[in-house]
């Protein structure tokens, strides 16, 4: 599996948009800067199975701890199956207490970095490339929760549509077999 954060804040992620021919297209937003973080793991099955994907969010910035609260809801999801998880360096991937606490893990976890400056090896990044360029592309939304419920809008979007896990994979130029 591959694991990545994210974020999406108050602040439209501006895209291409539309207007009547010769009116300037405007998105009105009030500035504010409260964020959310988001979290993603695309599973892939061993054996040729389906994938699948794991979302999780949260107000503010992820640090160890929340991090490791979000591992422990993944385990809980895959059922405790084992499995192999593939992430980037971030500093709260490498901190004593997540290497202390991946260490208790080994039954059911083994982890692999990633190569460091390289995120076009991880294919949730695709995923937070859809997702903020279909749901939340000029998403002006007034709450946090307008934020994550377009957010979870497009998480199951990507679950509904099963070829989406495996283009994120290939656009990394990885494969299963």
């Amino acid at each position: 599996m591959f694991w990545d954060e994210s974020g999406a804040s108050l602040l439209p992620v501006t895209r291409r948009t539309w207007a009547p021919v010769g009116r300037t297209p405007v998105i009105r937003h009030r500035f504010k800067w409260k964020r959310t973080s988001m979290a993603a793991a695309l599973c892939y099955g061993s054996c040729g199975g389906g994938a699948q994907l794991a979302f999780h969010h949260q107000v503010g910035a992820y640090d160890t701890d929340t991090l490791i609260g979000a591992l422990g809801q993944l385990r809980r999801a895959l059922g405790g199956q084992k499995a192999t998880l593939l992430w980037d360096g971030l500093p709260a991937h490498r901190s004593r207490a997540m290497r202390a606490w991946l260490g208790r893990q080994r039954s059911w976890l083994v982890v692999e970095p990633l190569p460091a400056y390289a995120p076009e090896l991880n294919p949730v990044e695709p995923l937070w490339a859809s997702l903020k360029g279909v749901e939340l592309a000029n998403l002006a939304g007034d709450t946090l929760n307008d934020v994550i419920t377009a957010a979870e809008r497009g998480v199951q979007r990507i679950r509904g549509t099963p070829y989406l896990a495996f283009s994120f994979l290939r656009h990394c130029g990885l494969s299963l077999w």
